[in-house]
């Protein structure tokens, strides 16, 4: 595997390849990301992972200083996962002068959610992702679904901009007991760890309520979730059902018609900030 960091070494070394699979990557790599990166490999050849900790996506009150790094077990682990590039440019190797032009979601996606409670997120997230693929310039890119908001701006994204770049949909990674992986539960305490599934599980109990009455209220089952987590201890911001074609709330009409949903969550538990998803 080779390690690079600037972007005209990446462009160079890329030269010619027509079916470049990219992953992008925050770093601290767990079983999800290199989950992300064997289904990469079945879309295309050859796989190329970054790792860049982007300050654009993190608020002023945000762990962007102490989100968790481990540059060295990463480079290991895809290694074995037979990743042929691994970009991992600095600060300066990305953003060489102030990043002055930025990215902007519609509204009507990008304040809403984690938008709401995030702002400015999505503009740091859209614009890294597009630098990137104009560095990698790859055929196809493997983003997880636990991110579903964020899946879905990029997707629309590189539609929207005539990208020549498929976005492939993983499915959210797992741990036994149902807590979605992320570099983030590094952050729970023992007990934190232990009680984090019950998020998993409230998205169960909604999605299961709403499949077994259409006409459920849907605003009073959001808010009786938010109260059961809010029992346990947790600081939740959201628990929202919406339709997945748009993230926008569903009518009643949209219900009764069995329209495709999703319910979302967000929650902080101690001061780790988990976030989850189940399509109904």
């Amino acid at each position: 595997m080779k390690i690079i960091s600037s972007i005209e070494e990446l462009r160079d070394q890329l030269r010619g390849q027509l079916r470049t699979a990219f992953v992008p990557t925050m770093g601290n790599l767990h079983e999800g990301h290199l989950s992300l990166m064997r289904l990469a490999h079945r879309h295309g050849d050859p796989v190329v992972a970054s790792i860049f900790v982007n300050r654009l996506q993190f608020g002023p009150n945000e762990d962007f200083d102490k989100y968790p790094r481990s540059f060295e077990a990463d480079v290991e682990k895809l290694e074995k996962e037979g990743v042929y590039v691994l970009f991992a440019p600095t600060e300066r190797d990305l953003y060489p002068e102030p990043q002055e032009y930025r990215i902007r979601p519609p509204d009507d996606l990008g304040n809403i959610l984690e938008g709401e409670f995030r702002p400015g997120f999505f503009s740091g997230v859209t614009t890294v992702v597009m630098k990137l693929f104009s560095c990698v310039q790859p055929r196809v890119a493997v983003f997880g679904k636990k991110d579903y908001q964020q899946l879905m701006i990029v997707r629309n994204m590189a539609r929207q901009f005539a990208l020549p770049t498929d976005i492939i949909a993983a499915e959210t990674y797992r741990a036994e007991d149902g807590l979605a992986l992320s570099s983030r539960n590094s952050y729970l305490s023992v007990q934190e760890r232990l009680e984090a599934p019950m998020l998993f599980k409230t998205l169960n109990g909604v999605a299961e309520a709403v499949r077994n009455d259409r006409r459920i209220d849907i605003h009073t089952l959001e808010q009786q979730a938010m109260s059961q987590l809010s029992a346990r201890g947790w600081k939740p911001d959201y628990v929202s059902i919406r339709k997945r074609i748009d993230l926008q709330p569903p009518s009643s009409d949209d219900l009764a018609r069995n329209e495709p949903l999703v319910v979302l969550a967000a929650a902080k538990l101690g001061i780790t900030r988990l976030i989850d998803n189940l399509e109904i």
